[in-house]
């Protein structure tokens, strides 16, 4: 038999997602309260004290979002695995002649989709139900733990981008500096993130751009109101 050596991006998703999300959270959130800090005219101190705290608040934060929700998803997932474990146990006809209709709905004629579903069953028909019934899968299982350090690592180390930023540049300097670096950033983590996952590198890289200018806008014209104010 030949072996399966065709190589696809699905496997990816899960933890493509959160490492994406995570790192461009990070640099999204602190490059923006930098500038919202900066814009009030605060010193060099106060700005790095926020953007510290920033990085390991958000960090934190996206840890414990992303393993509370995947979690959730996971437990969800359990739940009805057990169910199906349980029906499996007390009426393993009616489950074949469910499992037989799924695939005969799929194009299989009626005995072919029997003798697949007994086959299969066979083998482990708790796995052929998760699979084919609740399209639970290995590949896209939720895994809480995974998903919390991807995005905990990844909004750390885009945090950590602006961060550097500041200590790399003076005072007057600053703004511009974080403002465009980060721009750079998210350009490039859009394009990352879309070559590895197989989609539109200009379309990604443009959109995340988009976003994060936007949040950067709005963060330092509130700082830049209130640091008049005060």
């Amino acid at each position: 038999m030949a072996r399966h050596i065709e190589r696809h991006r699905t496997n990816r998703v899960g933890w493509l997602r959160a490492a994406v999300l995570g790192a461009n959270d990070g640099i999204v959130s602190t490059a923006s309260l930098i500038l919202g800090v900066l814009a009030s005219g605060a010193d060099s101190e106060a700005v790095m004290v926020a953007g510290i705290a920033g990085l390991v608040a958000g960090a934190m934060s996206m840890a414990a979002g992303e393993y509370v929700s995947v979690s959730s998803q996971s437990d969800t997932e359990n739940s009805d695995l057990d169910r199906e474990r349980k029906e499996l146990a007390e009426d393993p006809v009616h489950e074949h002649e469910e499992l037989t209709h799924i695939y005969v709905q799929r194009g299989l004629d009626l005995e072919l989709a029997r003798r697949v579903a007994t086959q299969l069953m066979a083998k482990d028909a708790l796995g052929a139900h998760a699979r084919d019934e609740l399209g639970i899968s290995e590949i896209l299982k939720a895994r809480p733990v995974q998903a919390a350090l991807s995005s905990a690592i990844t909004f750390a180390l885009g945090a950590l981008l602006p961060i550097l930023v500041i200590l790399l540049f003076p005072p007057p300097q600053q703004t511009i500096a974080v403002s465009l670096t980060s721009l750079a950033f998210l350009a490039m983590l859009g394009a990352l993130a879309a070559k590895v996952g197989g989609a539109p590198i200009i379309k990604a890289a443009s959109r995340v751009a988009l976003w994060g200018a936007l949040a950067q806008a709005l963060t330092a014209g509130v700082g830049a109101i209130f640091g008049v104010v005060a």
